[in-house]
């Protein structure tokens, strides 16, 4: 879901997944580090206990790994990594969002030609038009903006 005031994403379970894959195939990551990163592919509104319970389901699923890191200072923390599993199953997946890319952009294509249909082309000039209709010349030829 999509609020129009500042494009915030509110992300589906399944599709969260795969990104915390992807983020995972590049780098271990601990679970805050891996929903900051999320936030920079957009998803802002992820619940922090949702996403550890993600973690822990793909876990179960054998998608991810995890350890214990003790290096650094303050409590242990859990360290992410993808398996083998996870790299098949971001395979699959990435295909799969091929194939719905190809079906939102037909979907995009036959949008903005209904648009076209209703929307008057004098709010489709050129930009050089614009400029060039905004100017006027004076008698003595020099131009008024």
């Amino acid at each position: 879901m999509v609020k129009q005031d500042n494009q915030s994403v509110n992300p589906s379970k399944n599709f969260v997944l795969p990104f915390i894959l992807l983020l995972l195939s590049r780098v271990s990551l601990h679970g805050y580090e891996l929903s900051q990163k999320l936030e920079t592919f957009g998803f802002k509104t992820l619940d922090q206990g949702n996403l550890y319970r993600m973690l822990r389901q793909l876990e179960k699923d054998e998608l991810v790994s995890s350890e214990w890191d003790t290096t650094g200072n303050g409590p242990a923390k859990r360290r992410y990594s993808i398996t083998k599993a996870g790299v098949t199953y971001l395979k699959g997946y990435a295909n799969q969002l091929e194939t719905y890319q190809s079906i939102l952009d037909q979907f995009f294509k036959m949008y903005s030609s209904f648009l076209e249909l209703y929307i008057p082309s004098f709010q489709k000039k050129d930009p050089i038009e614009k400029v060039n209709n905004s100017r006027r010349r004076k008698d003595n030829g020099t131009e008024e903006k």
